[in-house]
């Protein structure tokens, strides 16, 4: 009761469920039908771990724990490019590693690679050599690539963003401001428009472990959120590839039911995804897990992430579920066809 909102405050988006008043862009697009809430998302057994449970959904195992992630997986499973998938930061997050190759990271700033005469040693290291040992080879295949990607990349980081022209101008800007998020997606809706291969990206937000002063702290966040997804998807449309891109928001688990007494929630279960796009068939999807029937103090989880990955992987990246995630069956229809 401490960290609620009053009913007119709230963004209502039926007679049960609405979004924090903060949310008002992601607002906009549920009206439009453009974003899917897939209700009570989680995994059996779940880990209160942020480290734990971080691992189980970026590796898209919550009972055999491999130590790959899921769309590491699916990497290993498409033809070798290092443009594929790309996570924005410094350090590639378990997500996009494979057994055996993984996806790319991609700081802010861009990629810095050796100069003058070290970058001419580097160059001759980067030879594919047939006396290369399978160590020796593929040092060199990292080599080549690292220089490959930044000689496509940094002119167009150097580009403009694309305008976010549908969003109303506060102060001389568009509408949401500037955040970290914002920035990575800033990048990615650059590459995006230069015509980028890749496949998948990964961007991220910090930030959420709050246990007081809970009601400031998450609608700033969320709203952090709703803003530079809002704008992305409005740049998009400035572009002709914004029937391309869906946007999957997850976080590792949701928040206790009651109260901690600092005005604040301690770390829970199952929570929502969000799913955004213009192919996406808006509406919510899942059950809505019952405050009449908690599961040891929390919500019961009644989707497994697995439904929602196996969906993206077919719907979005059109390919086999079971060669990323094994026989699952389960499915979510929150894309049209």
């Amino acid at each position: 009761p401490d960290i609620s909102y009053s009913a007119d405050k709230v963004l209502k988006l039926d007679d049960q469920l609405g979004l924090n008043p903060a949310m008002t862009g992601i607002k906009t697009m549920w009206d439009q039908k453009k974003v899917a809430i897939v209700r009570g998302v989680g995994y059996p057994k779940p880990d209160r771990s942020h480290f734990t449970s971080m691992a189980i959904w970026q590796s898209g195992a919550p009972i055999t724990k491999l130590n790959s992630g899921w769309l590491g997986r699916w990497v290993e499973s498409q033809q070798v490019d290092p443009m594929l998938a790309i996570s924005l930061g410094s350090v590639l997050p378990p997500l996009l590693a494979g057994e055996k190759r993984s996806g790319s990271a991609l700081p802010l700033g861009g990629l810095v690679i050796p100069t003058g005469t070290f970058a001419k040693d580097c160059q001759k290291l980067a030879k594919a050599a047939s006396s290369d040992n399978k160590l020796m080879a593929a040092a060199a295949t990292s080599m080549r690539t690292l220089f490959s990607v930044s000689n496509t990349i940094t002119p167009v980081l150097k580009m403009p963003a694309p305008v976010a022209d549908d969003l109303p101008t506060v102060n001389g800007g568009n509408a949401g401001g500037d955040s970290n998020l914002a920035q990575q997606l800033d990048v990615v809706a650059k590459l995006i428009a230069a015509g980028s291969p890749t496949r998948v990206w990964s961007v991220s937000l910090g930030g959420f472990d709050t246990h007081a002063n809970e009601a400031n702290a998450q609608s700033a966040l969320l709203g952090v959120v709703s803003d530079s997804i809002t704008r992305f998807m409005s740049q998009l449309r400035s572009t002709s590839r914004s029937q391309d891109v869906t946007v999957a928001v997850y976080s590792e688990f949701g928040r206790r039911v009651v109260g901690n007494g600092s005005q604040g929630t301690d770390h829970g279960t199952s929570g929502p995804m969000f799913i955004v796009g213009e192919k996406v068939n808006g509406g919510f999807y899942g059950e809505q897990p019952s405050l009449k029937n908690l599961i040891s103090g929390d919500l019961a989880v009644t989707t497994d992430f697995r439904d929602v990955y196996a969906t993206l992987l077919e719907k979005v990246l059109r390919s086999p579920a079971e060669q990323t995630l094994g026989r699952w069956a389960g499915r979510t229809q929150f894309m049209k066809s």
